[in-house]
């Protein structure tokens, strides 16, 4: 684990920011992107590693150069992964209701994926990241609930590319 690691990514934090604002047109912001990459400054699971992987263009090339920086692994006693491994197999037992592959894949419902992310950042009591939105309150239930619901639920703070590009002062 990079010791400036500052935010979990979920696959979203990037794939999405990407379809809307492409690196040919904006490419000051995926250089500093890249930069925050080889820095160490994300840690991801090996599932979500896996997602980003497929990701095109230079943004996906840096993903796969620095796969040591990002993907945190099991049994690697640089990083509390006993712990991790707590957190996700309770919140596999407390969000049963939401997980995705426990429902028939039901729209609006958390991915065992998504739980890994969350997982790993409250292991590491950092942020984050991805592109889901909060559920409508009057739509929350122990039906539906994504990334960000999950994230408040667990004390996990979530932020979207924009608050990323924000905190980290990145500007085009």
């Amino acid at each position: 684990m990079g010791s400036e690691t500052k935010y979990c990514l979920d696959t979203s934090g990037l794939s999405t920011p990407l379809e809307f604002m492409p690196e040919d047109i904006h490419s000051s912001i995926w250089t500093k992107i890249s930069g925050l990459i080889t820095e160490g400054t994300f840690a991801v699971t090996t599932e979500i590693y896996e997602e980003l992987g497929h990701l095109p263009g230079p943004i996906g090339d840096c993903i796969k150069a620095n796969e040591s920086d990002l993907q945190l692994e099991l049994e690697d006693d640089s990083w509390p992964w006993q712990e991790y491994l707590e957190h996700y197999e309770q919140m596999k037992v407390k969000y049963e209701s939401v997980i995705s592959e426990y429902n028939g894949n039901r729209k609006g419902t958390i991915g065992l994926k998504d739980l890994t992310i969350i997982a790993l950042a409250k292991t590491l009591g950092i942020p984050v990241i991805s592109s889901e939105k909060k559920t409508n309150l009057d739509q929350a239930s122990d039906k539906r609930q994504k990334i960000p619901d999950i994230c408040g639920q667990e004390g996990v703070v979530h932020m979207s590319f924009n608050e990323l590009l924000r905190a980290e002062e990145i500007r085009s």
